[in-house]
């Protein structure tokens, strides 16, 4: 008994000097944890350890809730799932929440974020100490720095919590991880427990939308706005109207939405949602490298970005003119076939081009990033002609989404072991061609193993190295105008279908 009492006023300390919780609400709080805890008595004489790591005093929680079957079984999810029930009690309500930010609000939209930030940090809905363990590093390209992570933070789910998982019944409430009935929700062994996640209300084009954080902030502030409604993905004018009515309303913070089409677009496509924060990319530190003009738009700043990918940057200080201009670039691009560039708007009546839009604010205008996607698949790539092809799978497979776009690689948590065996075997010389655990790996070594000469002390940079350039290739890839003399006249082509466009 004395042992939990003492990790319980831990708990109940953590809350209160990361305001929390107020003083007032000691003894509330406490009561509250005994209930949770399965306890009626409670000692106080205890003494208590210098501050401890929130991590470290759930942990000691969850092992006493292991210990007295509060928990059914030691693993990951259902530790999760209980330690956020014990944080939950001790997260402000959404209604306190709310007024705080738009009280703080009323002094900066900085001083609102911040306050949400360390909310979602304190309250362990975002769970820093595991964002720490991904793997992260920077790649020197020609098109400036680019970022790699290795994402570990997501955890991964033990064998009986996905067998018990699949004997539950199909799942209608929430109907995803991104409706607003998410907020306090307790979480199954399916469905990721969100009594700690709280939303802040806003207008975007005239429509309920609400802001909160990404529990895996894969770069600072990492924010996600998401409809009200459980509606579909769609990149349409109102898509603009939305981007820049959020960044007039955070001007410290940049918007962009996943494309609405399979492939190009994000993991889930069947709620509205864009993702923003407080991180400058590569792409928008990259220059336009040639100007253009639009017929009738000649007040807005137009050019190609200097990227891979293929980037229309329009900016102006009038909302409604780049919302104007955007809407009919996506438009002509929607409808438009090139044959000789293999750009094709339909095949068999399935679209094939959408947009990836990026805004944000730069000296005082507005700036649009409109990133030009195309999902066709052929027999030779099955997953997408602008999609990484499949010389770079070893690396990365998945989708190109808004913040791979960007300039963020989030390459899958298997490289964090495969990046030490191939260190290991590339050091003592081996053919680990048939190693089933990075046999992937052989042909793309062999592909630069005579531009190197690798010992301990260098083998590890030199992989990270390569992993980079390879994620340049695969954004390479995701373009669908190649920046050469080709590429360049097949972009300029569309650009001339958009003047002669209505």
């Amino acid at each position: 008994m004395p042992h939990i009492c003492v990790n319980i006023k831990e708990l109940v300390n953590y809350a209160v000097a990361h305001h929390l919780i107020e003083e007032s609400d000691r003894t509330y709080a406490t009561n509250r944890l005994l209930e949770a805890l399965g306890l009626s008595d409670y000692r106080d004489g205890e003494e208590i350890p210098a501050e401890r790591p929130l991590e470290a005093i759930l942990a000691d929680l969850c092992d006493y809730a292991v210990a007295n079957g509060l928990i059914e079984s030691d693993s990951v999810v259902y530790r999760d799932l209980f330690d956020t029930s014990l944080m939950t009690l001790l997260t402000p309500r959404p209604s306190q929440v709310i007024a705080e930010f738009y009280k703080r609000y009323q002094d900066s939209p900085e001083k609102a974020t911040d306050y949400f930030y360390d909310l979602a940090r304190n309250s362990d809905y975002i769970r820093a100490y595991r964002v720490k363990k991904d793997l992260k590093w920077v790649y020197e390209s020609e098109y400036g720095d680019i970022d790699i992570t290795v994402n570990l933070s997501k955890p991964e789910k033990d064998p009986k919590a996905i067998a018990a998982a699949k004997l539950l019944p199909p799942r209608s409430y929430p109907k995803c991880l991104l409706c607003h009935d998410n907020e306090g929700f307790a979480g199954t062994l399916a469905t990721p427990a969100r009594g700690t996640l709280r939303q802040i209300p806003m207008t975007m084009a005239g429509q309920d939308w609400f802001l909160q954080y990404s529990p895996y902030v894969y770069y600072n502030e990492h924010c996600i706005a998401l409809s009200a409604a459980h509606t579909p993905m769609k990149i349409d004018r109102s898509s603009f109207v939305k981007l820049l009515d959020f960044v007039e309303l955070f001007p410290h913070y940049f918007l962009g939405s996943n494309a609405d089409l399979p492939i190009v677009g994000g993991s889930i496509l069947s709620h509205d949602h864009m993702q923003g924060g407080r991180y400058t990319f590569a792409m928008e530190k990259a220059p336009v490298e040639q100007e253009l003009c639009f017929k009738g738009f000649e007040d807005v700043r137009a050019g190609i970005v200097r990227w891979p990918m293929s980037v229309i940057r329009i900016s102006g200080t009038d909302k409604a003119r780049l919302v104007e201009l955007a809407d009919r670039i996506l438009a002509a691009w929607r409808g438009y076939t090139d044959q000789d560039a293999f750009i094709l708007a339909q095949t068999n009546g399935e679209p094939h081009n959408t947009i990836t839009p990026i805004a944000r604010m730069r000296d005082g205008a507005f700036e649009l990033d409109l990133v030009l996607r195309n999902n066709i698949t052929t027999d030779e790539h099955p997953l997408g002609v602008y999609h990484p092809h499949a010389e770079l799978h070893n690396i990365k497979k998945e989708n190109i989404g808004l913040i791979e776009v960007m300039g963020l690689a989030v390459l899958p948590a298997r490289l964090k072991d495969e990046i030490a065996a191939l260190c290991d075997a590339i050091l003592s010389g081996r053919d680990f061609s048939d190693d089933e655990r990075i046999a992937k790996h052989w042909k793309w070594f062999k592909s630069f193993e005579k531009n190197y000469t690798f010992t301990p002390q260098t083998v590890r940079e030199i992989i990270e190295k390569e992993i980079g350039a390879t994620f340049v290739r695969v954004l390479t890839d995701a373009g669908v105008y190649k920046r050469d003399a080709a590429g360049r006249a097949a972009f300029l082509r569309f650009i001339q279908a958009v003047n002669a466009s209505k």
